[in-house]
Order: C-alpha cells, then sequence, then structure tokens
C-alpha cells in the first residue's frame, strides 16, 4: 500500500511542478476566478464552450501543490467532455475527496483517484477542490468562485 501511495504522492508532485494546461486561454468565452482566503491559493479556469461541450480549458493562478495538481489533473480530465458529465466527474471527486465516496468510484475517476488520501486530511479538501469550485462558477457565468464551508 504504501509503494501505491508513494506512486500518487509522485503523481501529484510532477502535476504540481509541471501543469498540463496551464495557460491564459484567449479564444475563452467562460472564466472565474477562485480564491482559498485560509491558505492563500488563487487561480483563474479559463473555459472554451461549444454548445454544452468543453472545447478547450486551462487555468493560472499559485497554489499548493495538491491544488495547483488538483487543477492541471481536471483540466486534462475534463477537456472534450459535456457540462454534464463535468459536473458528474466532479461530484464522485468531491465525494472521494470527503471520504463520503462509494467504492469503486476510484476506477471511474481514473488518473483523479491519486487524491483518495487528501480525505484523510480535511483541511486539504477545500485545496484539492478549489479549481472545480472555480469551474462550476465559469459554468454559471459568475465571476468568482464561492468556496462552500462544508468542504
Amino acid at each position: 500500500m504504501s509503494d501505491l501511495r508513494d506512486l500518487y504522492q509522485e503523481q501529484i508532485l510532477e502535476h504540481s511542478k509541471a501543469p498540463r494546461n496551464f495557460r491564459e486561454l484567449g479564444t475563452a468565452n467562460h472564466q472565474a476566478e477562485g480564491n482559498n482566503p485560509l491558505c492563500g491559493d488563487r487561480f483563474t479556469v479559463y473555459l472554451q464552450m461549444d454548445g454544452d461541450a468543453i472545447r478547450d480549458i486551462s487555468f493560472q493562478g499559485a497554489g499548493c501543490a495538491i491544488s495547483k495538481a488538483s487543477a492541471s489533473m481536471m483540466t486534462q480530465a475534463l477537456k472534450g467532455k459535456t457540462r454534464a458529465e463535468a459536473e458528474q466527474i466532479f461530484e464522485r471527486f468531491h465525494k472521494l475527496v470527503t471520504g463520503k465516496g462509494a467504492n469503486g468510484e476510484e476506477e471511474e475517476l481514473g488518473k483523479l483517484a491519486v487524491f483518495s488520501g487528501v480525505s484523510e486530511y480535511p483541511a486539504r479538501v477545500k485545496c484539492a477542490t478549489l479549481a472545480w469550485h472555480t469551474l462550476e462558477a465559469a459554468f454559471e457565468g459568475q465571476p468568482e468562485a464561492v468556496l462552500p464551508d462544508e468542504d
């Protein structure tokens, strides 16, 4: 189990050091800013929507390893998905990082399952979900994400 946990930590650190889709998206037709005032993480999520499909997605900003890796992996997982699919993935991801997920959901999340250990550190849940809440705000046309108290 510790070998698996080491692999997960390696993936999170690798995405934090070399995040994917880390750029301003000039063709974005939706964007929002997210801020976690407790730790200083701050991101902007950019979306280029084609109808209900995410044609392109990117982010910029600064944060801890978990928040940056989560944003990076989110952009990879959601590019080409519909809004409904993205929302369903976020629901599963949120259950995973809060420890409320059902067995087997890790498999459905693919590479995002590396964040399963976050549930052991409740203070880090907001780090893992900041980009996702910011994505929701962008979908809704809100300029800023509001982090729920229960995360």
